[in-house]
């Protein structure tokens, strides 16, 4: 027999939504490593209560991880599944990926899985990488994509451009974009 949790009086549900309505700005803005202390001030609690009410970060991050990207992955996927051609699709789906790692600091980290305790975020993670291959052999059968090209590869491509967009936080949206132009032209099967 399972036991319902206790139930939160409402000055605690009130602190829990706080919190978690605070994580997602100071998560969005400045990623999944952000302080908590930002998250209390903002959430207008006491760090602690963000442990007694999460037990910590992981647990912050896992009760937040649905709104804050699982949904927006959840869309990308949706919204490339529906290109027809499969090189478009693998070229939409890199391109939706590559420039949510470079507008979203707490997007970028879930790709490059800066959170490894995080439970929710490793099957998040799993999850894309797990569509990435289909598109890609779905490309691939076309002989557009190098047949040489893995899964594996895909993962280290996103990767590496999520520590591009990380490093390199000065540069300009368009030279992001450019620069990942070439990096599929050279995907393309005899370049």
């Amino acid at each position: 027999m399972t036991t319902d949790p206790p139930r939160l009086r409402a000055d605690a549900r009130r602190n829990v939504e706080g919190i978690r309505l605070a994580a997602l700005d100071v998560f969005r803005a400045g990623g999944l490593n952000s302080p908590l202390d930002e998250v209390a001030r903002a959430a207008g609690v006491s760090k602690g209560t963000i442990y007694h009410r999460f037990g910590g970060r992981q647990g912050l991050i896992d009760a937040v991880v649905e709104e804050l990207f699982a949904e927006r992955i959840a869309g990308i996927i949706s919204e490339v599944a529906a290109i027809e051609d499969p090189v478009e699709r693998f070229e939409g789906y890199l391109r939706r990926i590559w420039l949510v790692a470079f507008d979203e600091p707490a997007a970028n980290d879930v790709l490059l899985r800066t959170q490894p305790g995080s439970g929710a975020l490793t099957a998040l993670c799993e999850r894309a990488n797990e569509v990435a291959g289909g598109f890609l052999a779905d490309a691939q059968a076309t002989g557009a994509i190098r047949a040489d090209l893995s899964a594996a590869d895909v993962h280290v491509l996103i990767w590496e451009r999520g520590i591009i967009a990380r490093a390199c936080e000065p540069q300009h949206r368009e030279g992001f974009i450019r620069s990942f132009e070439h990096t599929l032209r050279g995907l393309h099967a005899g370049a």
